[in-house]
C-alpha cells in the first residue's frame, strides 16, 4: 500500500481453508501458549488444556477465562477438569469479551498479521501464526488496565442508565 491510497479489497475473496487457534495469555508476564487445530471441538480443546497443563509449573493454579462456546463446556471437558483440580474455568458473560485479555491479544494478531495477510494455504497461515507467537514470546508484554475497577463499574452503570431510559415517541400531534 502507498501512503494516501485507500485500502482495496477484491470482490472475489477466496478462502483457502480454516484453522482454529486456542491461546492462553499469561496476564502476569504476557507470554502466550498457542495451539492450532483444523477443527474446533472438545477433543481439540482438551488437547490444548493438556498442553497448558504441561507448560505451567505444577505448583500453580490455572485460571482459564473462556467465552461461552459449547466446546468449552462439554461432558468431556468437565471430566478432564475434574481430574485436574488446579484448573479453574471462568466464563465471560455474553458480550463481555473485553474482560478476557487474550481477546486483546487476538486483536493484535488480527491487526498485525491476519487482516492484510495473504495466505494461499492453511499451512502458510499456520506457519505465520506460529512465527508471530514465537516473536511475541521473545518480548512478551502484559496488558495493563488503565482504569480502576470502580471507574469501569461506574462507566458501565452510566451506560446501563442510558439504555434503560424510556424512549419518547415523536409524531404529529
Amino acid at each position: 500500500m502507498m501512503p494516501g491510497v485507500p485500502e482495496r479489497r477484491t470482490h472475489n475473496y477466496l478462502r483457502h481453508g480454516v484453522t482454529s487457534l486456542f491461546a492462553a495469555f499469561n496476564i502476569a508476564d504476557g507470554t502466550v501458549i498457542g495451539q492450532l487445530h483444523r477443527r474446533h471441538r472438545a477433543i481439540e480443546f482438551r488437547k490444548f488444556l493438556t498442553t497448558v497443563d504441561k507448560a505451567v509449573p505444577a505448583d500453580l493454579d490455572v485460571h482459564l477465562i473462556c467465552d461461552n462456546y459449547a466446546t468449552h463446556n462439554t461432558a468431556e471437558i468437565k471430566t478432564w477438569l475434574g481430574r485436574h483440580p488446579r484448573f479453574h474455568i471462568h466464563f465471560t458473560p455474553t458480550g463481555s469479551s473485553w474482560i478476557n485479555q487474550v481477546e486483546r491479544w487476538f486483536g493484535l494478531l488480527t491487526d498485525k498479521l491476519l487482516r492484510r495477510g495473504v495466505h494461499t494455504t492453511v499451512q502458510a497461515l499456520e506457519r505465520d501464526i506460529r512465527a508471530w507467537i514465537d516473536t511475541w514470546n521473545t518480548n512478551p508484554r502484559p496488558f495493563t488496565w488503565t482504569k480502576t475497577a470502580d471507574e469501569i463499574l461506574a462507566s458501565l452503570a452510566d451506560y446501563l442508565d442510558k439504555i434503560k431510559r424510556p424512549v419518547t415517541e415523536h409524531g404529529a400531534g
